[in-house]
């Protein structure tokens, strides 16, 4: 079996709905389908929670019902019976009112907003369940809540995989033993006491992964608006190229600094379980895509993609104390957890330390708290712009390479050797765009002649 994560613009559309039933019923293994919400949908009920806690009740449910009038006409123009689905959107629309009803007279909070954004998703596979019964499919809705179990963080809860494992058996696996579509919810969960839960933004990729390494599913498909992870972020760089095949690490790497294909945690459940993952083009699914697999297809190739992700600051650390006194990294980096302050990237030398942090980092309380210890600089509104590969610490010139491509662009901060598949410059945000243009031309400019050049896999097939 297969398991087949279907995205939000993978279902904003009477066509794009109509294509993933499609692609659903020619998959050649019997699919377990992911889907998250219709294109914009979760948005759209996070901006009716907040009117409900705002400006009230009847604000919130006249845009609920916006809403809806929405969906009724997308279920009618994608159904030919479409009463059963009608009425069961009914039945989600009055679920939804009363949350708000008792958002609007309590307020908000991190449990009933996950209760409101689970419809987004349920929406979703009540209306493709439906397509795929009118197409003639063996399809069933299975409540994504019943099979992934999860602690009670709202709004970012942490699977239980031991019980995903064994409840995906009980509540999916004998449909799949039938050859039954199962269509089910990314990003939403229940925990131990019932509630409703969320994974957090992205988290229908997640999802997927979960259910593939617990099903023990052959290969984990992310159908999504591009074909497969590109070598650049498209909308900055013009001639981003797809990438064939990558290794886990290159992909986690990319997820970790700005690439939004995937969710940073959405391969390693698979990777547990030596699943592959593919990213692929909704509306192209015979075009290229990229494979995420852990057995080695191919050599260390140096310079795989770009990635670039902003606004970080810079701390640069000063002390004479530093040097050569045993335990003084220790002490300046405690400062940092005692404020539970996460650090992407780190540059030593003798008497100082330099590092980024998020930009919303509570910079004056560390430089308060540092006090004694160094004396702080900060850079302010920087990004990090970082060349990913396998092998790329062996690959011949590559850093000589890299910064004569971005001449005259002087780095804040270069961050090289922590591991083998990670080149990282800090530049100002401003000049990130101009950053990750001048790199690719440099290492992707001429497919033909540079050796470190993506190539693509034309004509594959689900």
């Amino acid at each position: 079996m297969i398991v087949m994560k279907f995205g939000g613009s993978s279902l904003a559309t009477a066509e794009h709905l109509r294509q993933v039933a499609d692609l659903c019923t020619r998959a050649a293994k019997t699919p377990c389908v992911v889907l998250s919400a219709l294109g914009a949908t979760t948005d759209r009920l996070l901006h009716i929670e907040r009117l409900a806690g705002s400006d009230g009740h009847d604000a919130a449910t006249a845009a609920l019902e916006a809403l809806f009038l929405e969906v009724r006409a997308l279920t009618s123009e994608v159904l030919q019976s479409p009463d059963d689905c009608l009425a069961g959107l009914q039945r989600m629309q009055q679920d939804l009112a009363l949350l708000l009803r008792g958002i609007a007279k309590n307020g908000a909070s991190a449990r009933a907003t996950d209760a409101v954004l689970a419809h987004g998703e349920r929406i979703a596979t009540t209306l493709l369940t439906a397509l795929l019964r009118q197409r003639g499919a063996d399809a069933i809705e299975v409540d994504a809540r019943d099979v992934l179990r999860t602690d009670a963080t709202f709004g970012r809860a942490r699977p239980d995989r031991g019980q995903i494992r064994q409840l995906a058996h009980q509540c999916i696996g004998p449909f799949l033993g039938r050859k039954t579509i199962v269509v089910t919810q990314g990003f939403v969960g229940r925990s131990a006491d019932g509630a409703t839960t969320t994974l957090g933004r992205g988290g229908s990729d997640w999802t997927a992964a979960l259910l593939g390494a617990a099903l023990g599913a052959d290969e984990v498909q992310i159908w999504t608006d591009v074909e497969g992870v590109l070598t650049a972020d498209p909308r900055v760089v013009r001639d981003a190229m797809p990438i064939a095949e990558m290794s886990p690490e290159e992909a986690a790497e990319l997820a970790a600094f700005g690439a939004r294909v995937l969710h940073p945690s959405t391969i390693q459940p698979a990777v547990d379980r030596g699943i592959p993952v593919t990213v692929r083009h909704t509306m192209r699914p015979d075009g290229a895509f990229t494979r995420i697999d852990h057995r080695p297809h191919r050599p260390a190739r140096g310079i795989a993609a770009l990635a670039a992700r902003g606004p970080v600051s810079v701390m640069t650390m000063t002390s004479r104390r530093m040097l050569a006194a045993s335990g003084y990294l220790a002490k300046l980096f405690a400062v940092f957890g005692e404020h539970e302050v996460p650090i992407d990237l780190i540059a030593t030398a003798e008497v100082s330390v330099a590092c980024t942090v998020e930009a919303d980092a509570p910079i004056p309380r560390l430089i308060a708290a540092l006090d004694g210890l160094a004396h702080v600089e900060v850079h302010e509104d920087c990004a990090i712009v970082a060349a990913i590969g396998d092998g790329l610490q062996r690959t011949e010139r590559a850093l000589e390479r890299a910064c004569r491509a971005l001449h005259p662009i002087e780095p804040v901060l270069v961050s090289f050797g922590g591991n083998s598949r990670n080149l990282s410059f800090v530049v100002q945000r401003d000049q990130q765009e101009q950053a990750l243009r001048d790199l690719h031309d440099e290492f992707f400019g001429a497919r033909e002649a540079s050796p470190l050049a993506a190539t693509t896999s034309e004509g594959q097939t689900p």
